[in-house]
Parts: structure tokens; sequence; C-alpha cells
């Protein structure tokens, strides 16, 4: 099956920028660089600083990816003919393999190791990633050769259980399935609720839907203390790997789901050759160009709006120029257009259902997350893929793109990359602390970011091209 290099993009677009918004500096910038509730100087959590920035993004545009690679998935390996067992077990390895990367992960983050790190601590984090990455990389390599790998990376995971084993933390405890990262925590769950409910759901998107409701009548039942939901909410039998809070970010990869489903219907039409592609198209170039530009505009406002709290006044502008989206994109040629204004029709209803839902909860938030959060940021993502669609599958600019594209094929080894190779590095060679005393001023402080993101970018590009795959 084709792959959907547009998402791809947008993947890879959301961990490079999470990769960036966690390595600029800290108290110099704007408060539109960092999270809108940690903002500077002095970045303490305030839970009731309602608003929305780009850095508030990232995480719900990486599960909105994952969301969306979830029929691309599954449906690859039915049509391989998988049976509903083996499809059931695949799930079920994933989310292990993602359980144990976030518990494994977080033993060898530097600043867990030691809070004030010394030259030991960064060598343990370099000795950390390589064992990580000889534990999950998928070597491209066939025939009789193929059974080195195998000890090859049964040998990893010996030496990682070794290393986290004799590692000793700051609280004077040693391993702890307790310690996690949350992310990848969150990533596991949604890799397998949300892969077992597109499983029983298929064809069925109005089913599927419907759960949303549901779940928005647990978590609003789980508020009233004392209530049999209430208990259940809070109760686990494996807390450090499941809450049934982590199901909230359901109303970001369910919707996802969708997303993929489109996608897949159009990547299983019936394929011609690129001129009668072309010549198929109702919209022309300039048009096209407009719906970017659209786009860009509608997310533009939304974050300027909504973190400035003019919310009637963005969602008035957000009615007007969704009505003139509406015009761009009717009367679809192709598949491609259809999938365009699918994309479009979903992200609109979407938004307005965040946009209805943001006084609830004291505006919108990332934390604690409220609803308005969640079909925002949905809504947000339709209309990056949107973007990134026009410019791969009809623009034909993809080489443009390819930094991103080859990110979003392999975005754990980026997720890794900075704290335990970077980070390690730049310490050891006492580049560090020149790059920081020459990184104090606005401009200057967003550049260091850069700086960091860029080579993780072109390490992962480089694995991604001699198809050293992190599978997680």
């Amino acid at each position: 099956m084709k792959r959907s290099y547009a998402l791809d993009a947008m993947r890879g677009f959301a961990i490079l920028a999470m990769i960036l918004s966690g390595t600029i500096r800290y108290k110099i910038l704007p408060a539109w660089m960092y999270h809108a509730q940690e903002p500077p100087p002095m970045h303490d959590f305030n839970p009731n600083l309602a608003g929305l920035t780009w850095v508030d993004l990232v995480f719900p545009l990486f599960l909105f990816s994952m969301g969306a690679a979830i029929p691309l998935a599954l449906s690859s390996r039915i049509a391989k003919g998988f049976t509903p067992i083996k499809v059931i077990l695949f799930i079920l390895k994933r989310g292990f393999l993602l359980g144990s990367f976030a518990i494994f992960l977080q033993h060898i983050r530097p600043f867990t190791i030691n809070k004030n790190p010394i030259a030991q601590t960064w060598w343990i984090a370099l000795l950390g990633f390589v064992i990580l990455f000889l534990m999950f990389v998928r070597w491209p390599i066939k025939g009789k050769s193929r059974q080195y790998t195998k000890w090859i990376t049964l040998g990893a995971w010996i030496g990682g259980i070794i290393l986290v084993s004799v590692l000793r933390y700051p609280d004077g405890t040693g391993f702890s399935l307790s310690r996690s990262d949350i992310i990848l925590v969150v990533l596991a769950n949604m890799a397998v609720c949300g892969s077992f409910i597109w499983l029983f759901t298929q064809n069925k998107g109005l089913l599927r839907l419907g759960l949303l409701g549901l779940l928005i009548a647990l978590r609003l039942s789980a508020t009233i203390k004392g209530s049999w939901i209430a208990v259940l909410w809070g109760a686990s039998p494996v807390p450090w790997i499941f809450q049934f809070d982590y199901l909230k970010y359901l109303f970001i990869v369910i919707p996802g789901t969708m997303a993929g489903d489109l996608i897949l219907l159009g990547l299983r039409s019936p394929t011609v050759d690129e001129e009668d592609e072309g010549l198929r198209f109702n919209w022309n170039e300039p048009r096209f160009f407009s719906i970017i530009l659209l786009m860009l505009v509608i997310c533009l406002s939304l974050l300027i709006g909504l973190q400035t709290r003019w919310v009637w006044q963005t969602t008035l502008l957000s009615l007007i120029l969704c009505s003139m989206g509406w015009f761009l994109l009717t009367n679809p040629g192709n598949a491609t257009e259809r999938l365009l204004q699918s994309f479009y029709q979903w992200g609109v209803y979407w938004l307005a259902l965040g946009l209805f839902f943001e006084p609830y909860g004291g505006g919108i938030k990332k934390d604690p997350s409220t609803y308005s959060y969640y079909f925002i940021a949905t809504a947000i993502a339709f209309f990056i893929l949107i973007v990134f669609t026009v410019l791969i599958d009809v623009l034909k600019q993809r080489q443009w793109l390819q930094l991103l594209i080859d990110n979003g094929q392999n975005p754990m080894i980026a997720y890794v990359a900075f704290a335990n190779l970077l980070w390690p590095i730049l310490t050891l060679t006492q580049l560090e602390p020149i790059i920081v005393e020459h990184t104090n001023s606005p401009l200057r402080g967003f550049l260091k970011g850069v700086l960091y993101t860029l080579p993780i970018a072109l390490v992962v590009s480089l694995c991604t091209r001699l198809k050293l795959f992190w599978r997680t």
C-alpha cells in the first residue's frame, strides 16, 4: 500500500516542533513561545491561566497523527491475511514496546539519574541511547544475516535490563515501574485503545463517533465525588501504565482514526497517471494556494485570539473564514479534492464544537485539559493536514518537505536524541556553556532551539534513508 506522505510530514512537523519548544531559551522569549500556563519569566505553572500557544499544539498534533496512522497500519496487516488474533497480538505487542520504551527511557534521562549531572551522568545517558537504539532498531537486512540482528537485539535488551538494575537515583531507589516518560505512557495507552476501537468499529464511523459521547458522560460524571463512576475513574489495577484519565486523549485520537479512514479510502481509489490526474482537477493552482493561505490564517487567528482571550471575536472571525473555505472547497473533481473537502468539513465541525465548549472549565487549557482544547487542537490538525496534502499530493513539492517526512517516519529517534545524544555531546565537549552564554537575547534564544533541532532532524533523516527504523 502507498504511504501518506502528508501524514508523515505532519508527524515530522509535530516531533520537530516538540524538540524546538523544549530547547529554546526560557525566561527571555514572549509568552506565546511557551506553554500558555507556564508564562515567562518564572515559568511557574498556573492552572487558572487560559490560552493557547503553538507549543500547546505539538502533542495533540502527534496524537492525531498516531490516530490517523492506525487504520493504515492495521488494514495493511488485515490485507496480508492476518487473523483477528494476530492483529490483536500485534496491537498488544506495540503497547508493550511503547510501555517498555517509556520506562527504560525515563531511567536513563540525565536529570533523572542526577539532578546535577556530572561527566559520568552524561556518559551513562549516551550509553543508554546506544542500548535503546539497538533494542528497537529494525535492521534493513534479509536472509541468513537477519539471525545475527536478532542476537544483537536480544543482547541490547539484556544490557538495558542490567543497566537500569544497577543505577541508583537521587531518592536512593533503583529501578521502578512507576518511573516512566509520561508522554510515551500516554502514547502506549492511545496506541492500544485507539487500535482496538478502530478494529471493532471498522466501517462504522458513526458508532466510533458515538463513543466520544459516552466518554464525555464518563468524564463529567467522574467529577461528582462519591459516585460509582468517580470511584471507577480513579481506580486502576496497574496505575504505573494505565489510568482512566489517559482516555481523555481519545478525543483527539478517535477523530484522527476518522482522518485515517479518509486517507485509506483515497489510497485505495483507482490510480491514474499524473497527466490524467492533473486533467481531472476541478480546482486550479491559485485556488489551491488560496486554500493553503486560508488554512494557515485560520490556525494563526485561533492561536492569537485564544491566547489574547478575544474569544467572541475569534469565534466570529472563525465563522467568516470558515465560510470562505466552504466556497473554496466546493465541487471536488477527483479523489484528492474530495479528501481535502472531507478534511475541511470535519475540521470545521471540531472547531465549532471546540469554540462552543470554550467557556467551559474556565477557558481553553492544556492542563487540566479542557474539551475546547481537545476539539480545537483536532480542528487545527485537520487544517494542517490539508496544507501538507495540497503541498505534497497536488503541488508536488515533496522534495522541499522531505526532512519533515523522514522525521515523521522515524519519530522516536528524534524524541530521544536531544536529551540522550546531542545534549551529552554538547556538555562533554564544553560547547553547551558557550552556546548558553551567547544566546541571552530573544532572537538568539530562539535560534538556540533551531541550532539544537536541526542536527537532530538531520540525524533522524539519515537513519530513515538508511532504513534504520525504530519499531515501537
